[in-house]
């Protein structure tokens, strides 16, 4: 375990016992062998798991350290739905997984059962996904498409009070403009723990224009 490592993981996530942080360490190297095999992640990110996705993911756990419901969209090698799912177990929360994927919803649920996590594997396209999710606080969603999109995809969701809580890079003042000419909403921008060109876009009140 190292010392390290741990620290990183509170600084992104907040308080964080030490039964989780060594079980996100071999979620790491369970990862990594997957990723060998189907193609989760880029591997020119391979090198860099710890930070460039898993703590990316962990920081939700700060910015939303009370909500106990959530659902993460297209959630692919795990991030950031598995590693919420990690860090919710030690809150009595639970979120659902959307992928509609087979070889990746393999491994989510394969992850899931080795490591008794608090999340649901919906092996469903995000459209046909909504009668199959609970009444989520929070919609997560990373890597996945442009915001209008997002937003788009997630209407149901947000427009019956959850809360959005999408990764963004460089370009997300952009999709912000973009997103301006058909929905209206309150915005919150959290830059990014992680990424110095990241933020993580927090909204609330979607509404179609």
């Amino acid at each position: 375990m190292s010392a390290a490592s741990y620290e990183s993981l509170r600084a992104a996530a907040g308080d964080v016992s030490r039964e989780t942080f060594a079980a996100l360490e071999a979620f790491e190297a369970h990862f990594l062998k997957w990723n060998r095999s189907i193609n989760l992640v880029a591997a020119s990110t391979e090198n860099d798991v710890w930070q460039r996705h898993i703590l990316d993911s962990a920081q939700l756990a700060k910015i939303e350290p009370a909500a106990k419901r959530w659902v993460d969209i297209g959630s692919g090698g795990g991030f950031p739905g598995l590693v919420m799912a990690f860090l919710l177990g030690e809150r009595g929360g639970s979120i659902s997984l959307v992928e509609s994927n087979r070889k990746k919803t393999g491994f989510l649920q394969a992850t899931v059962g080795q490591f008794r996590l608090p999340a649901r594997i919906i092996a469903r396209r995000i459209e046909d996904s909504y009668p199959f999710v609970d009444a989520p606080e929070i919609v997560t969603a990373r890597a996945l498409a442009s915001l209008t999109d997002l937003l788009a995809l997630t209407e149901p969701w947000l427009a019956a009070g959850a809360r959005a809580l999408f990764h963004k890079g460089r370009d997300y003042q952009r999709e912000i403009k973009e997103s301006s000419l058909r929905w209206r909403f309150d915005l919150l921008e959290h830059p990014s723990t992680v990424d110095p060109q990241g933020v993580v876009l927090e909204l609330r009140n979607v509404r179609r224009i």
